[in-house]
């Protein structure tokens, strides 16, 4: 008998009072410590800003990132209620500030829709600030109060009189809990704020950065036509099909669905599903009844139009081919499928958002013949690429790369069967795969060279992605599947490592292999499975004394140690083929020396409209992009 519960009793268990929780598992309220829950706080207090403007009071929120990494939220709604709670005795602004669960959005009729949804948000980034402040204009004066840690450093006390209305929350975030750092990135806010002023149509949202004076950064947005004008902003670097984007609005039980979307001449799908300003990566029911209606929807139009062969129809994969669509819905009382509000759980809303969209959409069709039979013509031909790509898959499912005559010559593979300790070198060229194979720990690591450059998928349907030797290669060294059949826990190797030349066409074809794992393979890159490898620059010798530098700045710094009088021998290494086995392993393979940049995706959203411009067919997108970014470029080797 195990006698563990002997030690174990009442007074092992913590009762943590208030926000003293928040601050002991802060990971359970933001996610986590790092830059995503950093700027998460920010979130929650754009939250409750954008819950006013919902409600019809706010018209603009004005965020600015100030000096010693202070941020500050201003709007001009009703302002934060300053009367006294009778259950507490205290300032109803002091309980949104310091109790969870506390707030307008529980009594159903303060808030109808809220993103805020469990009454945490000031509270939580108050608990994690190492100073707050709140100024309130309301009922013809201006109040204040300051916390510290979670805790009033005093009562809330009336500053000045005011005809204004609104809140202004100023907080510091708290070092001792985002301990790798606080300092806000500008880029982060200004892509989420400018995502909630096209969500929410004639909402202003300002965003200043005034850390450096000499150099102050101001951006504002405001969309009256809301997410058809997200939809135009996410197709510009495409070529759309019709230039009028379809739009459907419908409530039905205090539910209100919108839906923009248009198609364009790509041949992936772009579907962004939001519910009261929360971005739903994985989608939900709102989503199904969209992808449910639409099929049915293009499938009685092309039918009763005469647009099919005989016993043709669509699959949901077919009429989803080019096409970007935004659906946003405002819900009184969503439910999520886990923590992360991640998925959409409430069953309702499958059924009302495919009515909505199917009675819209019917609408615009017969309206609208001529763009109707664009559609219809651009899914027959993705019904039939569909079919022809059926066949070319069925060639590259296997048990074992080893089955497919000649791919074993190929794929120098690895000892471990363990995908957790395995890892896939993707090296470019036959000289670069050669001193990997003999350079490598052969027991976890495998080899995979590739000849010839890699199909750019982002211009290719995916019967001719499976066409190219390259990718087929891929597809069964990773054992994943591709595309619908796709499976991440048949993935053989955990690290999947693209090991090209540090020069420009290195760089190209590192950029074709990341858009093939994006467009086709996106699980891998999610997961975190992508990573780069980052061989060295340089080889510098002296006497017996070798050094590698991995850019120019760090070249700089080695030649510094060296004394004055020293003549060092200089190696710029043009490809990695120049590297014997042991000193591509000593650099860019030995686990204990290397440098490995993993591939994150924060968001898909952004991901996509930079894959789009930079592997599209669109060339001024693409001009005006390194023509912004080229400043920030330390080695350009041309």
């Amino acid at each position: 008998m195990n006698n563990d519960n002997k030690t174990y009793g009442s007074s092992n268990i913590q009762i943590l009072e208030g926000l003293e929780a928040v601050r002991k598992r802060p990971g359970m309220y933001i996610g986590s410590t790092g830059p995503r829950g950093l700027h998460h706080l920010v979130w929650e207090i754009v939250d409750n800003s954008i819950d006013e403007a919902l409600a019809g009071y706010c018209t603009h929120i004005e965020v600015e990132i100030m000096p010693n990494n202070y941020l500050r939220v201003t709007d001009n709604g009703r302002g934060i209620p300053v009367g006294v709670i009778s259950k507490t005795g205290e300032s109803a602004v002091e309980a949104v500030f310091t109790i969870l669960h506390a707030g307008g959005k529980f009594d159903g009729s303060s808030y109808k829709v809220s993103g805020g949804l469990h009454g945490v948000g000031a509270s939580v980034v108050n608990a994690l600030s190492e100073n707050l402040e709140v100024i309130i204009k309301r009922d013809g004066h201006i109040f204040r109060q300051e916390y510290e840690r979670g805790q009033r450093k005093h009562k809330i006390e009336m500053i000045g009189d005011s005809e204004e209305t609104g809140t202004q929350v100023t907080f510091k975030p708290d070092i001792e809990i985002f301990k790798e750092g606080i300092v806000f990135d500008f880029e982060t806010l200004r892509f989420h704020l400018q995502q909630c002023a096209f969500l929410n149509k004639g909402l202003k949202i300002s965003l200043t950065d005034s850390r450096n004076p000499e150099q102050p950064r101001r951006v504002q947005y405001c969309y009256e036509g809301g997410i058809k004008e997200y939809v135009s902003f996410l197709n510009k670097s495409k070529s759309p099909i019709h230039s009028t984007i379809i739009y459907v609005f419908g409530k039905d039980e205090n539910i209100e669905v919108e839906i923009a979307l248009q198609y364009t001449e790509d041949y992936n799908s772009n579907i962004y599903s939001f519910i009261n300003n929360i971005y739903t990566p994985e989608g939900g029911t709102h989503e199904e009844g969209f992808r449910t209606s639409l099929t049915r929807v293009l499938n009685s139009y092309g039918k009763a139009s005469n647009l099919f062969r005989k016993d043709e129809s669509f699959s949901g994969e077919d009429v989803r081919e080019g096409l970007t669509a935004i659906i946003s819905c405002r819900h009184p009382n969503p439910q999520f499928e886990g923590q992360t509000k991640t998925k959409l759980g409430n069953t309702e809303v499958r059924r009302i958002t495919s009515q909505i969209l199917l009675d819209g959409m019917d609408i615009f069709l017969k309206e609208n013949p001529n763009v109707a039979k664009a559609i219809i013509e651009k899914a027959v031909v993705a019904s039939r690429a569909r079919i022809a790509a059926k066949k070319a898959r069925e060639a590259t499912r296997r048990k074992s790369p080893l089955e497919t005559l000649g791919f074993a010559a190929k794929l120098a593979d690895c000892r471990s069967k363990d995908p957790a300790l395995s890892e896939l070198y993707i090296v470019e060229g036959d000289s670069a795969g050669g001193s990997a194979r003999q350079g490598r720990n052969s027991e976890f690591q495998a080899i995979l060279p590739l000849r010839g450059k890699v199909l750019n998928v982002e211009k290719a349907r995916l019967d001719k992605v499976l066409g190219n030797k390259e990718i087929i290669s891929m597809i069964q060294a990773l054992g994943t599947g591709i595309g619908d059949d796709f499976s991440i826990e048949q993935a053989r190797y955990h690290k999947v490592i693209i090991m090209t030349d540090a020069d420009v066409d290195g760089a190209h074809i590192r950029t074709l292999l990341l858009t093939f794992f994006y467009r086709f393979m996106k699980p891998l890159v999610e997961k975190g499975y992508i990573y780069i490898a980052q061989p060295p620059l340089y080889k510098i010798t002296f006497n017996k004394r070798v050094e590698y530098a991995y850019s120019d700045g760090e070249l700089q710094k080695i030649l510094e140690t060296f004394p004055k009088s020293a003549k060092p021998t200089l190696q710029r290494y043009k490809g990695l083929g120049e590297m014997n086995p042991e000193q591509l392993w000593e650099t860019t393979m030995d686990p204990k020396a290397r440098t490995l940049l993993q591939v994150n995706l924060d968001d898909a959203i952004e991901a996509d409209t930079v894959f789009s411009m930079l592997m599209g067919d669109d060339v001024e997108p693409r001009r005006e992009f390194i023509e912004e970014n080229a400043v920030y470029v330390e080695n350009l080797d041309i």
